[in-house]
């Protein structure tokens, strides 16, 4: 039906209920489809000729915004709390106090820092963060055919803007969740705004309730895309969902994760650094096969 799903990267363990869910979407019309996503490791590239590339935190991280002293503590929390949540022997329920003490004292650091508004561009230039090889059909495609894209990330959202802008590919039809930078008047970040948004309460149910998105109750057909377990709660709160092709990226610690990616997600990409597979499904979905 679709030759990419023939990949050598690409593991299903349904492969008959995957076809079915997207002859049905299909079946469906482009017009009641939406997009969520998880940006850092999902729309962005793992790694880059055998080097790993930035999340949106490491390129503040690794960038000349922050002090000596500020990136090892930043350093200390990751090499505490990165394995906290990728251990498939914690549940989510054990793992959530500890990614939100993560999340604050991270935060909590940055602040102290003084960051200046005008020097994000400057760092995420000069970063080494790539969007995945076929970004530019992906985000294109979506923007040409009304489909709205929801990017639902724990990481900074003024980053992550950054990122997709400095690519050329921040269409309209994009909005993005994530936890947003609050400057004083002389553009010198003072805080975060809002809730904190970590890795396990981001989901759609949240915004629903805010009225915004009225246009999203029509769109009841759902592909999904993250890179870890905790990626798909993102579409818990949508209504009347009809269908929903859930496609994860397994990026590292292949085989003690496998198995419980491919219980969970519908397709698995595994150490793939594209976005051919989302690409081929969307154009199918549009009627472009």
């Amino acid at each position: 039906m679709i030759p990419e799903l023939s990949k050598p990267s690409v593991c299903m363990k349904d492969p008959q209920g995957v076809e079915k869910t997207i002859e049905s979407m299909l079946k469906a019309g482009s017009n009641t489809l939406q997009i969520i996503s998880d940006f850092d490791m999902t729309l962005t590239r793992f790694s880059f000729n055998g080097k790993r590339c930035p999340t949106c935190h490491n390129i503040l991280d690794n960038s000349n915004v922050i002090s000596e002293d500020c990136r090892q503590k930043l350093d200390e929390l990751l090499k505490t709390y990165y394995p906290i949540e990728i251990d498939s022997s914690l549940s989510v329920e054990q793992k959530l106090p500890l990614m939100v003490e993560w999340w604050t004292k991270a935060h909590e650091l940055l602040v102290a820092q003084k960051i200046r508004k005008d020097l994000l561009a400057k760092a995420v230039h000069e970063s080494e963060a790539k969007l995945r090889d076929g970004f530019q059909l992906f985000f294109d495609h979506l923007h040409q055919h009304s489909i709205p894209l929801l990017i639902f990330s724990a990481g900074i959202g003024d980053i992550l803007e950054e990122v997709i802008r400095q690519n050329g590919v921040f269409h309209p039809n994009v909005n993005v969740f994530s936890n947003y930078m609050d400057f004083d008047e002389s553009g010198v970040l003072r805080a975060f705004k809002g809730e904190l948004i970590h890795i396990y309460n981001k989901r759609e149910g949240a915004l629903l309730n805010t009225g915004h998105f009225q246009e999203l109750r029509t769109r009841p057909n759902v592909l999904l895309m993250g890179d870890s377990l905790g990626d798909l709660a993102m579409a818990d709160g949508v209504q009347n969902m009809e269908n929903i092709l859930k496609i994860g990226f397994l990026n590292d610690k292949v085989e003690e994760r496998k198995q419980s990616y491919l219980d969970s997600y519908d397709i698995v990409l595994v150490e793939d650094e594209t976005l051919d597979v989302p690409n081929a499904v969307l154009l199918y979905l549009t009627g472009n096969k």
